[in-house]
């Protein structure tokens, strides 16, 4: 009996016990260390491709670029972003060549330039089965199809080995870059500058058609065995890409994954039919030399990066501050520490915005954005300026906020093909003038952004080259010289130059309407914008109507230049304004090419400028030519100029300090957290309530002991004897 009464008790008292060990009851990650040197993040949904001929997205880079490692990356503290050597032992040397390939130095001479490329050695790929050798044979490039067939993860090859990069798996990847199975989404961009990618494409092209080869059925075709004229093999660590004309910006790309080396052996290993079939490929598995490794890939669960055992010696960037402005100075403790900091990162999925940020205030998760959903938990107004700070509950948490404008920009683009709101003439121009300065940006900011954006004064974000003076970042087309936006009344004037006093058109009678084209919502927030939209055009008493259509559709009328008015967007490539002004290049025009400028805008004299401008290093002639270029569109006004997004990162006080870096995508490197101070922080912010539960227990013990001892009295009651 006293067994049986203590039972409830006992387990009562083991759930006390459990409440004080070193992990909280809510704790997500039930496996793991609470102390490991893990960093935790998130992704929404699977990347799609980790092969980095392939990729080209910002949701898989964030892995991709941990992985592998191309020549060059971006300093990770300096600003304006800046160029370093990565595996490469130092910045490329540059040689100018002539139509006969012999180097010159006169500029009208120039038909080609030559990139050449030292890298460092004694750099080794991580462990894979892809390098394992016996008896100096490849153990796994020939599997028979039983030994295939028993294959479920990479995880089930119970041998790996490595080797040392070298020159020739650089154009190795470059090659791959023309592979018609591969389907590089570069390839068309990077056939116009490097010299034989085009004709190589062709060559593999009629090489797999002769084979039957597809995406499902690879063949393996070493194309190391193939000569290229625009990528070659110097010795074993110098290699040299050979471009056409002079093309500046080409060296950005050497600090994307494209050009990260890419061994043979792992090609070949990933060749088989069956392993496609599997999902055991490059894009699942990658076999790189960066900091980390794919440790796990469950698209369902997690994704796991494991620290690679094998990377090089590599150091925190040292930087002195000569502005004597102290702008390094939280990065001191840093600066010289070996790299990387974590021994694992998990990304986790989580599909939805709110669990991810209830977990990061319990402390599952080391840093957060804030979306719409959680701004106002997280910020107030701050009542000086109308600025934003941190609420109580953050600051309490000791929550640090990061700020960061983006390299993007976005805007409203003007259809310049289009009779009534494009063309080149004075009167579409004041039109589009007038309209340019009835957009209040800074509202539109405020309302649907929470203020997190920049209102754009042309088509470059701040900071993104050392080549635009200050005294050009305003466009005086739509702000006074005050940087205050022109009144209605002044809007109002332009549009009746252009022939449309009070909105209606003078040569007919009739009210100005307008049609704005828009990929469709169901939220809340895109009627809220279409209406504000609205509201902006009948500012000049224009009536605007909203086209909403599903996005294939609204695709289709981009490409045939039926759409009027439209929004859009552009996220840097790589921080020269080439890689923005091009969305204004007339041959890029999307109607006439497929090009990236929706707008069709095509101005002969800023096409000109731009030519010139592409090819000139930063400097004083180049400022020159990019002020001019600005002062054209600002007039020409064939977007309405938009805003630059800002980024908001809220981390934990664990978490030492980082700096944001749009540019670079391998900066998880970076990263150095406490993980004592996580774990104790976890325990003390998710504690469990156990009084209820005792409270209630007791209420029941209450209730039901008085019956239990009446129950047991008549059980012991001793038996009435009748004689019979």
């Amino acid at each position: 009996m006293l067994l049986k009464l203590q039972t409830p008790l006992m387990l009562m008292f083991l759930g006390l016990l459990t409440a004080c060990s070193d992990k909280p009851w809510n704790d997500p990650y039930p496996s793991d260390d609470p102390k490991a040197n893990t960093f935790y993040t998130s992704f929404s949904e699977r990347p799609k491709h980790l092969d980095p001929a392939v990729s080209y997205s910002s949701n898989e880079w964030v892995v991709l670029n941990q992985i592998y490692e191309p020549p060059l990356q971006y300093h990770y503290l300096k600003r304006p972003y800046t160029l370093e050597p990565l595996v490469a032992q130092s910045m490329p040397t540059v040689i100018y060549l002539d139509k006969n390939f012999n180097p010159t130095e006169a500029q009208q001479n120039i038909a080609y330039t030559q990139y050449q490329i030292k890298i460092s050695p004694h750099i080794f790929y991580q462990m894979h089965p892809c390098f394992y050798q016996e008896k100096n044979q490849y153990v796994y490039h020939n599997l028979n199809e039983n030994w295939v067939e028993r294959l479920d993860s990479l995880n089930d090859f119970p041998n790996t080995g490595t080797r040392e990069i070298t020159a020739d798996d650089f154009v190795f990847q470059i090659k791959r870059l023309a592979d018609p199975l591969v389907k590089s989404p570069i390839l068309g961009l990077m056939q116009q500058h490097i010299v034989g990618l085009g004709e190589l494409s062709e060559k593999l092209q009629k090489k797999y058609q002769a084979l039957n080869a597809t995406l499902e059925h690879p063949v393996f075709v070493d194309l190391n065995k193939i000569d290229m004229v625009g990528a070659k093999v110097i010795d074993k660590y110098t290699y040299s890409i050979t471009i056409h004309g002079q093309y500046p910006q080409f060296m950005y790309w050497l600090a994307m994954p494209f050009f990260a080396p890419m061994p043979w052996e792992a090609i070949k290993f990933y060749s088989h039919p069956t392993m496609v079939e599997k999902d055991i490929t490059l894009d699942w598995f990658p076999v790189g030399t960066g900091p980390y490794y794919l440790q796990k890939n469950d698209p369902n669960s997690q994704m796991v990066l494991q620290r690679n055992k094998l990377f090089r010696k590599s150091f925190y960037p040292t930087v002195s501050d000569e502005t004597g402005e102290g702008q390094y100075k939280e990065f001191q403790e840093l600066m010289g520490k070996p790299l990387p900091f974590l021994d694992r990162v998990e990304f986790v999925l989580e599909k939805e915005d709110i669990p991810y940020w209830n977990k990061f205030l319990q402390g599952y998760y080391d840093s957060s954005g804030v979306s719409s959903d959680s701004f106002d938990q997280a910020f107030q107004a701050s009542g000086t300026g109308g600025g934003l700070q941190l609420t109580e509950p953050m600051l309490a948490k000791h929550i640090k906020l990061t700020t960061d404008v983006l390299p993007s920009t976005f805007y409203w683009g003007f259809n310049m093909l289009d009779p009534i709101v494009g063309g080149y003439n004075d009167k579409n121009k004041k039109l589009r003038q007038a309209i340019s300065i009835a957009m209040d940006i800074e509202e539109y900011i405020t309302i649907f952004l929470n203020g997190r954006g920049v209102v754009a004064q042309s088509l470059l974000p701040p900071g993104m080259s050392q080549s635009i003076p200050e005294n050009l970042d305003l466009n005086t087309v739509v702000y006074d010289k005050n940087k205050n936006r022109k009144s209605i009344s002044e809007a109002k004037a332009l549009l009746a130059a252009a022939g449309y006093p009070n909105g209606v058109d003078s040569s007919t009678g009739k009210p100005l309407i307008l049609y704005y084209d828009a990929v469709q919502g169901g939220g809340p927030d895109t009627k809220a914008q279409f209406e504000w939209i609205r509201k902006q055009f009948a500012k000049l008493g224009i009536d605007l109507i909203v086209r909403a259509t599903q996005y294939n559709r609204f695709q289709d009328k981009m490409r045939s230049g039926d759409a009027q008015l439209f929004f859009w967007g552009w996220n840097a490539d790589y921080p020269d304004p080439e890689n923005f002004l091009f969305l204004l290049y007339g041959p890029n025009a999307k109607v006439k090419s497929g090009g990236e400028n929706p707008a069709n805008y095509d101005n002969p004299m800023y096409n000109k400028l731009y030519e010139t401008m592409r090819n000139l290093p930063d400097g004083e002639e180049r400022a020159k030519i990019l002020g001019q270029m600005l002062d054209i569109i600002r007039e020409d006004a064939p977007w309405i100029w938009g805003l630059h997004p800002k980024s908001y990162a809220l981390s934990h006080q664990w978490l030492y300090p980082s700096k944001p870096n749009a540019m670079s995508h391998n900066n998880i490197k970076y990263i150095k957290i406490n993980p004592e101070l996580r774990a104790k922080k976890r325990i003390e912010w998710n504690q469990a309530h156990l009084w209820p539960l005792g409270g209630m227990f007791i209420g029941l013990m209450g209730c039901c002991l008085p019956a239990w001892f009446m129950y047991r009295k008549k059980q012991h009651k001793p038996l009435k004897r009748f004689d019979i």
